[in-house]
């Protein structure tokens, strides 16, 4: 991925904040990797939405998690509107 498409990722990864920390899904550490595959106009995300629910907070995690995923395939899209863009969850 050159400069540029990892100039956007980054403006696309800021963007997105979680609405009860104030921090930002780059921060948050929800997305592990982008891959970019120009042949296919393919931009695949790939999140850890998981990894740190536990116990009786789990329900509000998921649906806390699953706004924040919405946002962030919003936020993919708008940047790279030229692409297919994939959300998957490692």
């Amino acid at each position: 991925m050159n400069e540029e498409m990892k100039g956007r990722v980054d403006t696309v990864l800021e963007r997105v904040r979680d609405s009860d920390s104030g921090l930002t899904v780059g921060q948050m550490g929800l997305v592990e990797r982008v891959r970019y595959s120009p042949q296919g106009n393919l931009m695949t995300v790939f999140t850890r939405a998981m990894h740190h629910t536990r116990g009786c907070c789990t329900l509000l995690a998921l649906t806390q998690q699953s706004r924040l995923l919405g946002l962030l395939e919003e936020e993919f899209k708008r940047e790279f509107p030229e692409h297919w863009v994939r959300l998957e969850n490692l």
